[in-house]
């Protein structure tokens, strides 16, 4: 089974000032685009490094998933320090998921440049900070689409099954109209 890990960093939420809508953006996005199935593991927890290094740590080591999708925490303020705890527990640097996530969200708002998400693996886990506004996570997952639905810039989802499959984790299929996941053809498989 595809084991998600779903993380939403903010002090405020964690504390209840306000209603976490991260968490539920992200589940219902992946309950849209997954064709195959998985479960979540969720967490909502505080703007804290340690707090944040130690939640990553426990999902890959103990609760073993195959992916993690942070959402907040990500700019240039004080208290944002999501993408340091990510790296700091990382094996790995994906540098292609950060600069794809910020060419995408560089079509809708200039300050994407302040943007310090990235992508990394720890052990066999991908793990990929992801923006904190509903709409903003879901374009960066799915990608730049024209007014036809045609793909301009492609989402980062595009590339996570095949990364899951080359870490040796499921077969993952996604929803061709949500986001078309790309595999090499020796890697696609038919016999499923």
């Amino acid at each position: 089974m595809f084991k998600i890990g779903l993380v939403s960093i903010s002090d405020r939420a964690s504390n209840g000032i306000y209603v976490d809508k991260g968490l539920p953006a992200l589940q219902s996005w992946l309950q849209s685009a997954l064709t195959s199935p998985f479960v979540t593991v969720q967490k909502l927890i505080p703007d804290d490094q340690p707090t944040v290094e130690k939640t990553l740590t426990e999902l890959v080591d103990k609760d073993r998933c195959h992916l993690i999708l942070t959402t907040g925490g990500t700019g240039p303020a004080p208290r944002d320090i999501t993408p340091d705890a990510t790296l700091a527990i990382a094996d790995r640097i994906m540098p292609g998921f950060g600069e794809q996530m910020r060419q995408i969200s560089l079509h809708f708002v200039p300050t994407a440049i302040l943007s310090r998400q990235v992508g990394v693996i720890r052990k066999q886990c991908l793990i990929l900070n992801l923006p904190g506004q509903p709409k903003s996570i879901k374009e960066t997952l799915e990608g730049v689409k024209d007014s036809q639905g045609n793909v301009i810039v492609t989402g980062i989802f595009a590339s996570v099954p095949y990364c899951i499959q080359l870490l040796d984790g499921p077969y993952i299929e996604t929803d061709d109209q949500i986001i078309k996941s790309f595999r090499p053809k020796n890697a696609v498989k038919t016999d499923l």
